[in-house]
């Protein structure tokens, strides 16, 4: 294999890699804050839809980790990069939370119920039957299915909790459609984030802890990828996938002195 460019911006996953049920990892805040005085681009990501980069922005300054509104990117928002370059000014009935509604009404779409382009599901604390059967009949009407991300559980101190993947395969039994991601592992997400700051894949490196989402979409979109063992994937559990990291680490600790 050819030797890759340094690593001139970074990506990286918020949940595993720099905090763990709300709380910071170790080498989180020291890693924030060498990435800040590099003045190298660089991104917090997240798959989670429900909350704009601005309530993000303010969860992790109160955890002691200051990333700037503008470095953070969700899977809300390329959902609403997306739909703004397929369709214009178009129209959407939304299963989610402000961060995906925010996101969508900051494109100039329209939220309704009444013949819409879309059906756009993300996350949400509530999942309403109603508004499911709703998406059912929308989609059946002729709405396209959008979905923000794949994951089919999500994590909470009492456990795991349904999560937008495993709403979205309810509606697609329903209806026979399935649904285009636009959140990780679909490369989209990389590469409109990496554009949103300016970046190339070839000189960009994506942290993450999980093989099938991280790893995955950072490999596809021709970036090194990172491996961190503080979250969902162990080491034995690599094995298993038939790609691999570019390196693996413990933390994000022992990528400080990377930047």
């Amino acid at each position: 294999m050819s030797e890759r460019k340094p690593i001139e911006s970074w990506l990286t996953d918020m949940d595993g890699v720099l905090i763990h049920e709300g709380v910071p990892i170790p080498g989180a805040d020291a890693f924030v804050k060498r990435l800040r005085e590099s003045g190298k681009p660089f991104l917090v990501l997240t798959n989670n839809s429900i909350y704009t980069a601005r309530d993000l922005h303010a969860r992790l300054r109160r955890m002691g980790l200051d990333v700037p509104v503008e470095n953070i990117w969700t899977s809300a928002l390329a959902t609403a990069k997306f739909l703004d370059a397929q369709r214009p000014g178009g129209t959407a009935y939304v299963i989610g939370e402000a961060g995906l509604t925010t996101a969508l009404h900051d494109i100039g779409y329209v939220l309704t119920d009444h013949e819409p382009d879309y059906v756009v599901l993300g996350e949400t604390r509530t999942y309403s039957f109603e508004a499911m059967t709703k998406a059912v009949r929308l989609i059946e009407g002729g709405a396209r299915f959008i979905a923000t991300n794949p994951d089919e559980t999500g994590p909470s101190t009492e456990g795991p909790l349904p999560a937008t993947g495993a709403v979205a395969a309810l509606i697609t039994k329903a209806t026979g459609k399935q649904p285009y991601f636009a959140g990780k592992p679909n490369p989209l997400m990389m590469r409109t984030g990496l554009n949103a700051i300016g970046a190339h894949s070839e000189t960009s490196a994506m942290i993450g802890d999980r093989m099938d989402t991280d790893v995955l979409a950072g490999l596809e979109a021709g970036m090194e990828t990172y491996l961190v063992l503080t979250g969902l994937t162990t080491r034995d559990e690599i094995e298993k996938y038939p790609f691999r990291p570019s390196r693996i680490v413990d933390s994000i600790a022992d990528l400080v002195d990377r930047i």
